[in-house]
């Protein structure tokens, strides 16, 4: 487990399932989320499954933090989960695994020993941002490959007061 602190309050970019192999459309891509879609935040989140690592080079303007996908190899030297303190507030960082079906139970399950207000992960590639009870579950998509999503995506979450997510269609 690797745990992370930043300030607060904070915007936080968040991204998941890239797959990229096509140095075009990564170019096009990253250049878009950094002059428009990520543009002013303070630190870019990665769900996993990057599958080329470069990409986390690639974000000069904020440190991103990433965790290992199911489809990235032990070069990636990624750890499997993350907790990041931003103020009064702990988020999980997670890739996924398995069946969508009963993901979000199964990944919770990982940090039953953390408290998490927070849990954002990926896997599924389908966007998700809702509450279940006092926790905010939050999957960004894919910027690239949107499988049985209804378009690409990504995310931002607004740290302050409170966690308040906000999935962005690509499309």
């Amino acid at each position: 487990m690797q745990y992370y602190s930043m300030k607060w309050p904070c915007r936080i970019g968040v991204i998941s399932d890239t797959h990229i192999v096509d140095a075009w459309f990564e170019n096009t891509l990253l250049e878009s989320l950094q002059n428009e879609h990520f543009k002013g935040v303070d630190i870019i989140l990665h769900a996993g499954d990057l599958v080329d690592p470069e990409i986390l080079t690639r974000f000069s303007y904020c440190p991103i933090l990433a965790v290992c996908g199911n489809m990235d190899g032990p070069a990636f030297d990624l750890p499997r989960r993350r907790v990041l303190s931003v103020g009064p507030f702990r988020l999980g960082l997670i890739h996924g695994w398995g069946s969508p079906n009963g993901l979000e139970q199964r990944l919770l399950s990982e940090f039953l020993e953390e408290n998490i207000d927070c849990m954002v992960y990926g896997h599924s590639h389908m966007p998700t941002c809702r509450r279940q009870g006092d926790q905010l579950l939050f999957n960004p998509g894919s910027p690239t490959d949107r499988r049985n999503a209804p378009f690409h995506s990504v995310g931002i979450l607004e740290v302050g007061d409170s966690i308040q997510g906000r999935i962005i269609p690509l499309d």
